[in-house]
């Protein structure tokens, strides 16, 4: 009766260290979501707007760190016409990182009929609080 007994409880041992071992975190899963502002060509530090003017025809993804905050910067590159928009879908941390969730919205139907065709150069410029982690962005 003893050997059952000690065969069962090495039994259930090991079927304990084997189920454990197979659960893994997924590293992009949500910590907590983090408050921010879409900063105004006035709120945003001299140094970054320089660097955004310098790239905005061109696609941009970057980050820049002032006074204790972050600033992530998202950048579509030109676009023929303007009346775009930046909807900002999801910014939270991680384990591992800090998800960066933006989409570039069109102009409405019609919004740009009988105007002058320019083009331009939407971009978004969130201010959050800093953290050490890298950026990623979607």
């Amino acid at each position: 009766m003893k050997k059952y007994a000690t065969l069962a409880a090495v039994l259930l041992l090991c079927m304990g260290i084997l189920t454990g071992c197979g659960e893994k975190k997924d590293p992009m899963a949500k910590i907590k979501d983090l408050e921010f502002t879409v900063a105004v060509q006035e709120n945003i530090p001299e140094e970054l707007f320089s660097v955004v003017e310098e790239k905005k025809t061109q696609g941009f993804k970057m980050t820049y760190q002032d006074g204790g905050f972050l600033y992530i910067c998202m950048g579509y590159g030109e676009q023929e016409t303007g009346g775009y928009s930046i909807a900002v879908n999801a910014l939270y941390e991680t384990e591992n990182a800090v998800y960066f969730d933006t989409t570039l919205l069109g102009p409405k139907p019609g919004e740009n009929d009988g105007k002058k065709q320019s083009p331009s150069y939407p971009y978004v410029v969130v201010k959050t609080e800093m953290v050490e982690k890298p950026v990623v962005f979607d």
